[in-house]
């Protein structure tokens, strides 16, 4: 699925309510891929079907964390008994 360009969003297509109760999970499926609809009962329109905004991704920052990150001295060290159990040596 490709984005819409900003200022080129396609307008909403009208439903009448029985027209989208008859078919919701099409409309939905639609809905997924990008579409927007406007439900309407009597010439007014009563709800919005639309895809959810994208919540903004906040911008990487490269090397933010330097410095702040420290590993034990021995984190790849295993302890004596787990190293004689994974080399069969266990008592």
């Amino acid at each position: 699925m490709s984005e819409p360009k900003p200022g080129n969003t396609p307008e909403p297509q009208r439903l009448g309510v029985r027209e989208f109760r008859g078919n919701m999970a099409g409309f939905l499926r639609q809905v997924r891929e990008g579409r927007s609809f406007l439900i309407m009962s009597r010439d007014e329109v009563v709800a919005e079907l639309r895809p959810p905004a994208a919540p903004p991704r906040p911008a990487r920052q490269p090397g933010a964390l330097r410095g702040k990150i420290r590993m034990a001295p021995d984190f790849d060290a295993l302890p004596p008994d787990l190293l004689a159990a994974m080399e069969g040596e266990a008592e």
